[in-house]
């Protein structure tokens, strides 16, 4: 295998098995977001409505995180996907009910309003399995030397599913309606399921079997914590989405400011991760492995200089070519991010840390979207997003001074370092 093969992971079965999967799942979960942001935003016309959607998501993907991880770490990874695939169905297809003519004609909008709220708290507590599961998982399926080149082809798939999914979210909400593109969403779930028994059970790497779930999930926080590097990196990405993000409130900007419908809307969504998969695609052919803490600084700094720009934005052109940039700023962020954890975490930890890396950066979507509601409805969605980029940079800047760890990582001698053990083994 050369050494900088930019397909080494994809030359491994179980791992393409993997991306398919994964790229069904996020493209179905992009898709409903998008169609549940519009639905409920349409039913409520008010911002603080898309708040409360990612506040049901969030408080059972933050709070059960830490036991999701202790989960993972003990039990048999695939079998475990294949669970929590299965009950996203169900989810999947409760959204499809909860949008058909016979319910819409007899419920009353409150009550239909609560019974998405109520499944997209579900939909929270398997967030909480999934990204440590996830997490694992892929370390099962390659060897540490081309974890980079893994994290990379993994972040890529999860973009590309997000560009597609949000695109034909909003392109499908106006050519077949809201409750239709719910009905692909579940036969793309039903797809995954299919596909994940084509990955073979995992050995659990866990031993330690008398460990308490106490002493287990302090073991976990005590290594993230303990760690300046992950700590850092996994600090600055929830930032850039808590304060930066803006994806929740994407519905009003097309809406109410850039007149774009829900064509626009899609287009919006799309032109976030657009950016982020060509940059991700082009770091298995560029490795970003040398002065990698720079480049992370760098990156999640111009991300917020993009949402600022988008924030004052009154030109659909101008807006769509700042989520481009703000993506692309945001694909190298993953990159490293992804790599940096998979890198620095001990096989027995990955559930826990994975759990962890979720509070930190999967639970932020949530607050962010929160955050974005509640700002939008004080300030307006335009002066919300702006102050949300400004406070990104500010700190950003902090963490850029304050860290010395993170600011001198090269991931480069990591590499090398599991290349040796590979060869002397």
């Amino acid at each position: 295998m050369a050494k900088n093969d930019p397909y080494a992971a994809l030359r491994i079965k179980e791992f393409n098995i993997f991306l398919l999967v994964r790229f069904a799942l996020v493209f179905g979960w992009s898709m409903q977001f998008v169609v549940i942001e519009w639905q409920v935003y349409a039913l409520t016309k008010d911002p603080l409505s898309l708040g409360i959607i990612g506040l049901c998501e969030f408080l059972p993907a933050f709070f059960l995180a830490p036991f999701a991880g202790h989960i993972v770490d003990k039990k048999e990874k695939r079998n475990l996907f294949t669970l929590c695939i299965a009950l996203f169905s169900l989810i999947s297809f409760g959204l499809f009910w909860l949008t058909t003519s016979k319910v819409e004609s007899s419920w009353e909008t409150t009550t239909i309003l609560y019974g998405i709220y109520g499944l997209v708290f579900f939909g929270g507590v398997l967030r909480a399995f999934f990204g440590p599961t996830i997490f694992s998982l892929i370390a099962l399926l390659v060897p540490k030397r081309i974890y980079p080149n893994a994290a990379t082809w993994s972040s890529s798939t999860w973009k590309g599913a997000n560009v597609f999914g949000a695109l034909c979210g909003g392109f499908l909400i106006a050519w077949i309606g809201v409750n239709s593109t719910l009905g692909i969403i579940f036969l793309l779930i039903m797809i995954a399921l299919l596909l994940v028994f084509q990955i073979g059970k995992k050995p659990v790497l866990n031993k330690n079997s008398n460990e308490s779930v106490k002493e287990s999930l302090k073991a976990g926080l005590r290594f993230v914590f303990n760690d300046k590097v992950i700590l850092g990196a996994l600090t600055l990405d929830m930032i850039a989405v808590l304060f930066g993000g803006a994806v929740a409130i994407f519905a009003v900007f097309a809406k109410d400011i850039l007149d774009a419908g829900p064509k626009g809307f899609g287009i919006l969504n799309a032109a976030l991760s657009s950016g982020s998969i060509i940059t991700m695609l082009a770091t298995t052919y560029i490795p970003i492995t040398k002065n990698t803490g720079k480049k992370l600084l760098i990156s999640v700094f111009g991300f917020g200089i993009c949402m600022i720009i988008f924030g004052a934005s009154k030109l659909m052109w101008l807006s769509v070519l700042a989520l481009f940039f703000s993506g692309v700023f945001d694909g190298i962020s993953m990159v490293v991010r992804q790599t940096i954890l998979q890198l620095k975490t001990p096989d027995h930890m990955r559930g826990r840390v994975g759990a962890v890396n979720s509070m930190f950066v999967g639970s932020s979507n949530e607050l962010g979207a929160l955050e974005s509601g509640i700002a939008a409805r004080i300030f307006g969605a335009p002066l919300a997003v702006m102050l949300g980029g400004t406070a990104t940079l500010i700190i950003v800047a902090i963490i850029g001074v304050k860290n010395k760890p993170l600011r001198e990582l090269d991931l480069q001698q990591d590499i090398e370092a599991h290349e040796k053990e590979e060869i002397n083994s």
